[in-house]
């Protein structure tokens, strides 16, 4: 009886727990923002990572990382933004 209201109670807690990847979406500034570049990265290899800086329109420092796909295109996979200090 104790293992079956455990599992009634904890089941749901268990299906709410679902990893899901988050999908960030490029913004002004960002390489893929307006698409994939045009230009291909022939030289990296898939799986490699690469790393975006750049000041958006607040004024604040964004850090973004991409990682190159097996069809060479670019997958933004992280992005974090830090205000300047005055």
């Amino acid at each position: 009886m104790k293992p079956l209201i455990a599992l009634l109670l904890c089941g749901p807690l268990l299906a709410a727990c679902t990893i899901t990847e988050s999908s960030l979406q490029p913004v002004p500034g960002s390489i893929t923002y307006h698409g994939q570049p045009h230009l291909k990265l022939t030289q990296s290899p898939p799986g490699t990572r690469l790393p975006h800086h750049f000041v958006n329109q607040w004024g604040q420092d964004v850090y973004e990382t991409y990682i190159i796909q097996p069809d060479r295109s670019l997958k933004l996979v992280s992005r974090e933004e830090m205000t300047r200090p005055f």
